[in-house]
């Protein structure tokens, strides 16, 4: 337990700040499988729309760094692999 304000006060931020990226995390998950779904589906119209939606989510969190640029990259990437070899 922590002893002295600073490391309570500490403590109460962490707690609140992975509340919220939790939140952060679950929503660029959902996002990922939207367009993969869309991908397994062959609907490659809907798939670009999802990739569309998912970009700027993406980049939002890897620029608060919920997550990581390289693994945004990463991400971006093979999902425009994936749609681009539909065509």
């Amino acid at each position: 337990m922590a002893n002295s304000p600073q490391a309570r006060k500490r403590a109460r931020q962490t707690v609140s700040r992975r509340a919220l990226r939790i939140g952060q995390r679950s929503a660029i998950r959902t996002a990922i499988k939207k367009v993969q779904a869309a991908i397994e589906a062959g609907d490659q119209a809907q798939a670009t729309a999802a990739f569309t939606a998912a970009m700027p989510v993406i980049d939002r969190l890897a620029d608060k760094g919920v997550i990581h640029k390289n693994k945004a990259a990463r991400h971006k990437s093979r999902l425009a692999a994936h749609i681009k070899a539909m065509a």
